[in-house]
């Protein structure tokens, strides 16, 4: 009776712990069937995991890894910009194996905690930190967006639509490589198309992505292509609005395949395509090194059309042949050297 009260006791404290760990203010999930001894731990920036764009596909990637190694990960979710440094600096007491910050906000904390952990192992997307505990992975974001470009333009023309559009999250330099290759990429097609540009200021406001799709849509754009995160679901819900009032528009997606999130009615989706921008094989290839024994610190690791680190899906539902074809020789040219992308949009020319 002694040892049925005993245990009966262990079982309801362990459950009162679990219960207390759960309320924290980070918020964090982890994969408790862990088969190896390696970790893994993701901090996002504002947007969140769910965002359906960067902080998502990176996630993605990291699960991945998970599934496929057996290894624990875990993510804590940012609120605002403040919790970078601790939020990396508490995976960091944990001794994690690897940790990753999906995005170029987080180059100063990166560089701040990487120095305060000099033996502790950092991944940072979209920026470069110098640190040899940091690897960096950069991509050619113009380049993907040159074919969604070609795309854009293909399609605005099937219709005799002489205008598209371009939303950016905030006007930082790299998001105007997305705006540059798009740009280029219209041109190819049609050097007299009108491209209209906006920026929303934030990678994380809806509502603001939904009132410049708006203003976009009502001056004439046909397709908008997005590189604003969290901001451009705001994109692809006027679209699908505008879908539902049978109005002929189109979206683009980024980062990851966003033909799901656009979908309006049984599998119709307003997206067109969707520049990908692979993260989660940056992810999962500098965890899968890191595991091996390469953590590759103070590199900087380059994801292009020629290793497949962007492009757009395999499956594009909305894209005829024709224009699969056609967006498919334009890649060859670039992959090929025929053909350069600039990253430095017309405006600034």
């Amino acid at each position: 009776m002694l040892r049925k009260t005993v245990s009966l006791l262990l079982v309801l404290l362990m459950v009162l712990t679990l219960g207390v760990t759960g309320c924290g203010t980070k918020e964090e999930k982890e994969d408790t069937a862990t088969e190896i001894d390696f970790s893994v731990g993701l901090v996002t920036d504002t947007g969140g995991i769910d965002d359906k764009s960067f902080n998502q596909g990176t996630w993605e990637g990291v699960e991945r890894f998970a599934a496929d190694k057996g290894a624990e990960v875990k993510y804590v979710q940012s609120s605002s910009d403040a919790d970078y440094v601790p939020n990396l600096s508490a995976f960091s007491d944990e001794e994690l194996d690897l940790i990753v910050a999906p995005g170029f906000l987080f180059a100063e904390s990166i560089t701040e905690v990487s120095n305060d952990f000099p033996d502790q192992q950092y991944l940072i997307i979209d920026m470069v930190v110098g640190n040899p505990n940091v690897a960096s992975a950069v991509f050619a974001e113009e380049q993907g967006s040159f074919l969604v470009g070609v795309a854009a333009a293909l399609k605005a023309q099937e219709v005799g639509a002489d205008t598209v559009g371009f939303i950016g999250g905030m006007d930082f330099d790299l998001i105007q490589k997305f705006e540059a290759g798009f740009e280029e990429g219209v041109a190819a097609v049609d050097a007299n198309m009108t491209v209209l540009v906006e920026y929303a200021g934030s990678f994380a406001d809806t509502q603001a992505g939904q009132n410049l799709a708006a203003k976009m849509y009502d001056a004439g754009a046909y397709v908008i292509y997005h590189a604003a995160g969290g901001t451009g679901n705001g994109l692809i819900k006027e679209a699908k609005n505008r879908r539902g009032n049978d109005e002929d528009v189109w979206a683009i997606g980024v980062d990851k395949d966003q033909y799901e999130d656009g979908i309006y009615e049984g599998d119709k989706s307003v997206i067109l395509t969707s520049m990908m921008k692979r993260v989660d094989v940056a992810a999962y290839n500098v965890a899968e090194m890191t595991l091996d024994g390469n953590f590759p610190g103070g590199e900087i690791l380059v994801f292009d059309l020629a290793n497949g680190g962007v492009g757009i899906p395999e499956k594009n539902p909305n894209l005829s042949s024709d224009i699969t074809d056609k967006v498919a020789d334009f890649a060859k040219q670039v992959v090929d050297g025929k053909l350069t992308v600039g990253a430095v949009p017309t405006r600034l020319q």
